[in-house]
């Protein structure tokens, strides 16, 4: 079986940063393309970033220039560091990740908890 765990996440002022961690455990074999969406009151969770394998990433637009994501693979771990942060970047932030257990394939989507993130004015 496959978790993931996040950290990090809480309460900062508009300007700050958080950094969220997603650390996988379990059966892995490999993890294709690591990922994090958000979810704010009221609306569809989106995604915010994304890193494939290989280290190429993609931001949504309201994220780029100020969020950052990485990835260690030595220790199954995918990172959001998240700058200049606003308060509509207030959301519910869960890592995604897919990964493949005993073999090449299959690959499953596995999600991590969720954490809160609140930016104030």
């Amino acid at each position: 079986q496959v978790q993931l765990v996040q950290s990090g996440g809480g309460l900062v002022q508009a300007g700050g940063s958080l950094k969220l961690s997603c650390a996988a455990s379990g059966t892995i074999f490999s993890i294709n393309g690591m990922y994090w969406y958000r979810q704010a009151p009221g609306k569809q969770r989106e995604l915010v970033a994304s890193i494939t394998s290989g280290d190429s990433t993609n931001y949504a637009d309201s994220v780029k220039g100020r969020f950052t994501i990485s990835r260690d693979n030595a220790k199954n771990t995918v990172y959001l560091q998240m700058n200049s942060l606003k308060p509509e970047d207030t959301a519910i932030y869960y890592c995604n990740a897919h990964i493949a257990t005993m073999s090449p394939v299959p690959v499953y989507s596995y999600w991590g908890q969720g954490t809160q993130v609140t930016v104030s004015s």
